[in-house]
C-alpha cells in the first residue's frame, strides 16, 4: 500500500491534557518530530503528494536509490536550493480515555462526541489528507477479545467522524488491542486481574483508548 501525504502532521491522541510537538517534511516523506519517516501499520513510508521516484531515501525505498556515478562520469552542476518549505507543525490532545468509552465498552459516550467535535474543529483549516484511527484496550481479557475491543472502537471514531462529513476513505483504523499500554507496572499490585476488580479497571483507564493521527496541509 502506498499512500501519498502532504506535508502537514495534526497528531491527535484520545487520554488527558494536550501538548504540542513538531514535526519535520522534505519534500518526498512526512518525518515525525524525532526526524523518522512516518510509517504505516504495515511499515510503508507515508509519502507527500510531491513525491516522485528520484526522492526516494534508502529507509522506505531501497529499490529506487540510484547508483553511484561512474567515475569518469562528469557531476551535474549543482542546483540552486529551493525555497523552504512551510514550517510543518504537529499538534497532540489528549482526552480521557473514559470521556470516550466505558470499560469493556466501543460504543462513544456523548462525551467522546463532544470531545471529537472539539478536534473536528481544530482541523477545520487543515486540507484533510487522511486519518489514521489507532484503537487500545488494556490488559483484562484475553488477547483475542481486546483485539477486537480495540479495533471496535476504533471503527466507532470513524464512523462518528464520517457521520460529520468526512470522506470514508480518508478514515483508516486498526486496532493494537492490550499490546501497548501507557500505564506501565504502575498497575501491577493492584489484586486480581478481574473486571470485578474496580480500583485496577480504574487504575488500567489510560490504557483504554484511541490514539488519532490527522495529517493534511494548513491552509493560509
Amino acid at each position: 500500500m502506498n499512500k501519498q501525504i502532504s506535508k502537514i502532521a495534526l497528531l491527535a491522541a484520545l487520554s488527558i491534557g494536550s501538548t504540542f510537538a513538531f514535526a519535520q517534511v522534505n519534500d518526498g516523506y512526512l518525518y515525525d518530530a524525532r526526524g523518522q519517516a512516518v510509517k504505516s501499520g504495515a511499515g510503508l513510508c507515508w509519502k507527500t503528494s510531491r513525491w516522485t521516484p528520484a526522492m526516494a531515501i534508502k529507509e522506505c525505498d531501497p529499490d529506487l536509490i540510484k547508483k553511484e556515478m561512474p567515475p569518469a562520469a562528469k557531476p551535474e552542476a549543482p542546483k540552486p536550493a529551493p525555497a523552504p518549505a512551510p514550517k510543518p507543525a504537529a499538534e497532540k490532545v489528549t482526552l480521557s480515555a473514559d470521556t470516550l468509552f466505558d470499560f469493556d465498552k466501543a460504543a462513544l459516550r456523548p462525551e467522546g462526541k463532544a470531545a471529537l467535535d472539539q478536534l473536528l474543529t481544530k482541523v477545520k483549516d487543515i486540507k484533510l489528507e487522511v486519518i489514521i484511527a489507532v484503537g487500545h484496550a488494556d490488559r483484562i481479557g484475553s488477547d483475542k477479545y481486546n483485539q477486537k475491543l480495540s479495533e471496535e472502537r476504533a471503527a466507532s471514531v470513524k464512523a462518528y467522524l464520517v457521520g460529520k462529513g468526512l470522506e470514508p476513505n480518508r478514515v483508516y483504523t486498526e486496532g493494537k488491542g492490550k499490546k501497548q499500554p501507557v500505564t506501565g507496572d504502575k498497575c501491577n499490585k493492584m489484586g486480581k486481574e478481574s473486571r470485578s476488580n474496580k480500583k485496577l479497571v480504574a487504575c488500567l483507564q489510560p490504557d483504554r483508548r484511541v490514539e488519532i493521527e490527522v495529517i493534511g496541509t494548513k491552509q493560509n
